[in-house]
């Protein structure tokens, strides 16, 4: 049984309900253990990601949150930043699924979200646990 973290940045909370929803059951489905931790933003979670790591408690991560397009050039720098730190995780060998969504407006997040239409926080799970499961296979 895996223990896996999921951070969120719970800047939208009745979004980040429904990818917590479905990352949640997905762990559960697959007979393991999960935790959540809120962090302010998404440029916050690789940071938590990497914290959580360094306390060798976890197998897994699962990353979500929302970010959507505004006004001002802050979209691309959030979602790219925040993109780029979990690959970056991902490549440095963790076990993270990335369900930050990225998105023009709120009807988009909320399709992608809601676990009974896009289940992007079920996908971000199911992606830790099939790289997990990689890691077990390779190392």
């Amino acid at each position: 049984m895996a223990r896996v973290l999921i951070v969120e940045a719970r800047f939208y909370a009745h979004l980040n309900d429904m990818l917590l929803a479905g990352a949640r059951r997905a762990i559960e489905a697959a007979g393991h253990d999960h935790e959540t931790v809120t962090v302010p933003g998404a440029l916050e979670v690789p940071a938590a990601i990497s914290l959580a790591a360094e306390s060798g408690g976890f197998d897994a991560f699962v990353a979500l949150g929302v970010v959507i397009r505004g006004e001002t050039y802050h979209f691309e720098i959030v979602a790219g930043e925040s993109a780029r730190g979990i690959m970056a995780l991902t490549i440095d060998g963790l076990a993270v699924g990335n369900g930050i969504l990225t998105v023009e407006n709120e009807a988009q997040a909320i399709v992608r979200a809601d676990p009974a239409q896009g289940d992007k926080g079920g996908g971000a799970a199911d992606a830790a646990l099939a790289l997990l499961a990689l890691q077990d296979r390779f190392r």
